[in-house]
């Protein structure tokens, strides 16, 4: 049985204001065996660490007077959105902003770092990746262990027909950075993923870096909508969507209801078909988003009334686990590497004796 891959979902973020460099070193303490982060971009091109480009969600942007005029109402993925966006600022004055916490309702005991941590860049978080990579070498050569796998790193796209609509290929600046980091050659460990099907068949053929198309339950891609190209995610799911998946990525990171939903009473069902589906076309299964707080968790699994309590997280991922996932990600990576190894510990069936 091949380990399941635990990915720090936006760092730790049920321990601290997500995708802050704090957030990420977190995770790793807590035995993620990869990252995740959205990237979002600035007025002058830089790839920043945001769950999306508005701003005033998870940053004090609001409490700049200087900013006041920036706030806007746009059109992102056919939405009205108000608030101030992310490319209508350069660098260095995203770098004066600081995050906070963008659920504080769920999550009031991260708001205490509310204003404590600066907006983070890919480059940054490519950097933290590199000094932590070098001290677990080094620290298993000190104890005469095998070298240890890369830090995963998963890089999502979002909202690339926006930005290019705004004169910015994220494309463009992510393949620049990377290359600024590792060279020609494609990094080990790194992914790029994507809600949009275009860009993902764009970057497969410039780059040997795998992809992963995501998948939400419900509407469609953006560049579909966008183009008046027909159909919805559900198609994605289908055989023949899988088939065409895998003609360009080598996973799929749905939505968790995709694999298992749930019933009438909120608990949850029999597993859908999606991952013997998936692993049939050669495509390893990566759901998002595992959280320990009442609000996200099944019935069986809640631990009271209160949303934002946490419950029995190790119960729900049993389950998904049981499905075949090869991977999944979560909020809390400390809960999500204890419930991968005891399901691995439990289902592990050692070699017999000579």
């Amino acid at each position: 049985m091949s380990l399941p891959v635990v990915i720090g979902h936006r760092g730790a973020s049920g321990e601290l204001p997500e995708h802050t460099l704090a957030a990420y070193s977190l995770a790793l303490r807590q035995g993620a065996d990869a990252l995740e982060t959205d990237l979002v971009m600035s007025r002058d091109g830089a790839l920043v660490l945001r769950h999306e480009n508005e701003l005033g969600a998870t940053t004090d942007v609001a409490r700049h007077a200087g900013f006041a005029s920036r706030r806007a109402t746009k059109s992102i993925d056919g939405r009205p959105v108000t608030g101030w966006f992310s490319e209508d600022f350069t660098l260095q004055e995203l770098k004066s902003l600081r995050a906070r916490e963008r659920i504080p309702e769920l999550r009031p005991g991260n708001s205490r770092f509310d204003g404590q941590f600066e907006l983070a860049t890919l480059r940054e978080l490519l950097r933290l990746r590199r000094h932590a990579e070098r001290e677990r070498r080094t620290r298993a050569a000190a104890l005469g262990l095998a070298r240890p796998p890369p830090i995963g790193l998963y890089l999502e796209l979002k909202h690339p027909t926006h930005f290019a609509a705004c004169g910015l290929s994220m494309i463009d600046a992510l393949l620049g950075e990377l290359e600024a980091e590792f060279g020609p050659a494609p990094e080990e460990g790194l992914l790029i993923e994507c809600f949009e099907t275009a860009i993902l068949r764009t970057l497969a053929a410039r780059t040997r870096v795998p992809l992963v198309q995501l998948i939400e339950a419900e509407g469609a891609p953006y560049d579909w909508v966008a183009c008046g190209e027909p159909g919805a995610f559900a198609d994605l799911t289908t055989p023949t969507g899988l088939a065409r998946i895998a003609a360009y990525a080598a996973c799929i990171g749905p939505e968790k209801s995709l694999v298992i939903g749930r019933d009438g009473r909120d608990a949850l069902g029999e597993p859908t078909a999606l991952v013997p589906d998936s692993h049939a076309q050669g495509l390893r299964v990566m759901p998002w988003t595992f959280r320990a707080e009442n609000a996200f968790l099944p019935a069986e699994a809640r631990s009271s009334a209160a949303a934002a309590d946490r419950g029995d997280l190790v119960r729900e991922l049993r389950e998904f686990l049981a499905a075949g996932i090869d991977g999944f990600f979560t909020d809390h990576p400390a809960i999500g590497v204890q419930a991968r190894d005891a399901f691995i510990s439990a289902h592990h069936t050692p070699p017999p004796q000579r």
